[in-house]
């Protein structure tokens, strides 16, 4: 059959293929926190303000690396850490 198509061929990319974009963010098994057994603390601002923008924002969990338990404990630890004064709201 000379105008079937056969499904099986190699044509083009395939549903859900990648495009040949590089990847944002690399990908790890486990979170900072789950690998190192460091536990989140609000009094250390060096590691809040690395999970934070330049706006004061939380980075999201996929640009963090962080599972969702941690996430969780880190945006707690971020509030409290501003009412306390030990991080500002903004910027």
């Amino acid at each position: 059959m000379q105008g079937s198509r056969n499904f099986q061929e190699n044509d083009g990319p395939k549903w859900g293929a990648k495009r040949g974009n590089p990847q944002k963010y690399q990908e790890q098994t486990r979170c900072r926190f789950c690998r190192s057994k460091e536990e989140v603390d609000y009094k250390d601002v060096q590691m809040l303000k690395k999970l934070c923008t330049a706006r004061g924002k939380l980075f999201s969990r996929k640009r963090s690396g962080n599972c969702a338990k941690h996430q969780r404990l880190v945006k707690k630890a971020v509030k409290y850490a501003r009412f306390l004064a030990l991080l500002p709201y903004v910027g």
